[in-house]
């Protein structure tokens, strides 16, 4: 079953993120239960999962950023797309972007977008076959840690 996620499954989705590229599930915290309340109350931020077995095996962000430009349409960007090793290859993550995709038609953006840093053919392959394309736009990234 592919869904938003629920408030109370903050702590399953911090579990599904070591399989993404967290060493550890940060601990419960203010600062952490902020951002969640933050993320919660934000209504162009979804957090989209995949249920199986009742557990979470698969998740991806879309954030629905509004814009002046394209005829004041959004966009949305996709983030932090993860399987549990263990579900891999069962089309569980192409479902949680196909369900993000709803999302940004129902907003009427003019486009997707999302980065990889992932060099495995394989990955790119996915996301090609999810509609993306690596061609139309260049990334670059600036990290300030």
């Amino acid at each position: 079953m592919v869904r938003e996620i629920r408030e109370d499954e903050l702590n399953d989705l911090l579990e599904l993120y070591l399989d993404l590229h967290e060493d550890n599930v940060p601990e419960m915290t203010e600062h952490l239960r902020g951002v969640w309340e933050t993320i919660l109350n934000d209504t162009n931020h979804h957090i989209i999962v995949a249920e199986e077995d009742g557990r979470l095996v698969s998740s991806c962000v879309c954030v629905i950023i509004p814009n002046l430009t394209r005829g004041i349409r959004p966009y949305a960007f996709i983030e932090n797309v993860v399987t549990a090793t263990a579900y891999r290859g069962r089309g569980l993550a192409g479902a949680c972007l196909a369900y993000a995709k709803e999302i940004a038609v129902r907003e009427n953006c003019y486009k997707m977008m999302l980065l990889t840093g992932s060099r495995q053919e394989s990955t790119h392959r996915f996301y090609q076959r999810a509609g993306y394309n690596g061609t139309d736009k260049t990334a670059y990234v600036q990290w300030l840690d």
